[in-house]
């Protein structure tokens, strides 16, 4: 597997769900008849609500990007494991994460184990007609219908950011453990500098698209915010490094709130150290103490 979220993505989700469940727990009907993934705007009828698809997506979409990370790290000898499951970190059994990039295989981690952890925030981009002879077309991208997918809706990203605070603040082992909330639509722009402060105060390293053209008619979709907290990722050559980056990068977390004097006498006391990594690590040391 080496391609990114596309139409066909979508498309194959369609496909297998109506396997195993009906046309009315997918799409939405119309007082016309018609069957459609998302109102259209223009439709002004009588309208349901649809929750029958939102644990498919999910279950579908998480193991999609397992399948898509697996691809990267393969070659490093690591694994990306569904579902996984470590307390030392605020990953519960009733919480796990969605995706992680582990040493081990196990659903059950330790927190040394886990090299990186993924949350997963996609949904379906894209409006879809089933018509009678169980065709299935595309009648428009996201801008033509009145759903907000993925990272567009607040509550996606309200979520993604208060599981990673969690994470963040559960224990000192979830401090070199890189957070990437992975989508599958841009972000609105009221949230640009709020993803740029998240990442350059560390609690997240990223949300990261992996839907190169979400918009039809060479429609245009932001590339990345000023600081990269936001980045839309066009092949799987360019996810493929800027996960192999976080991987070879050691990072650590910290926070804390200390007055100037505490602060000048951590410096002061690192500052005695030889080497950049010996003043980190007896800075990062004294201040969480």
């Amino acid at each position: 597997m080496n391609k990114l979220w596309s139409k066909d993505t979508e498309q194959k989700f369609f496909n297998e769900a109506q396997n195993f469940v009906t046309p009315e727990q997918l799409f939405y009907v119309a007082d016309d008849g018609k069957y459609v993934a998302y109102w259209p705007k223009s439709y002004v009828g009588k309208k349901s609500t649809l929750q029958s698809r939102n644990a498919l997506i999910g279950t579908y979409t998480e193991k999609w990007s397992t399948c898509l990370i697996q691809e990267i790290v393969q070659d490093k000898g690591l694994f990306a494991v569904q579902g996984a499951i470590c307390d030392e970190v605020a990953l519960s059994n009733m919480s796990p994460a969605d995706v992680v990039i582990s040493k081990s295989k196990n659903i059950t981690q330790t927190a040394e184990e886990i090299i990186e952890i993924i949350e997963v925030k996609m949904s379906i981009v894209w409006n879809w007609e089933l018509f009678q002879n169980k065709n299935l077309v595309c009648v428009g991208d996201y801008k033509t219908h009145q759903g907000n997918p993925g990272l567009l809706r607040s509550d996606s990203m309200l979520k993604a950011i208060g599981k990673s605070i969690n994470i963040r603040i559960s224990s000192c082992k979830a401090s070199k453990i890189p957070i990437i909330i992975m989508g599958n639509t841009p972000i609105t722009n009221s949230y640009y500098s709020k993803v740029d402060h998240l990442k350059a105060a560390g609690i997240v390293q990223g949300f990261w698209s992996v839907n190169p053209a979400p918009l039809d008619d060479d429609g245009q979709s932001i590339k990345n915010t000023d600081k990269q907290g936001f980045c839309r990722f066009d092949s799987f050559v360019e996810l493929k490094n800027a996960f192999s980056a976080l991987l070879t990068e050691e990072r650590n977390y910290f926070s804390s709130m200390k007055s100037k004097k505490e602060l000048g006498q951590i410096i002061e006391k690192a500052n005695k150290e030889q080497t950049y990594e010996k003043k980190a690590e007896v800075f990062l040391k004294l201040i969480n103490e």
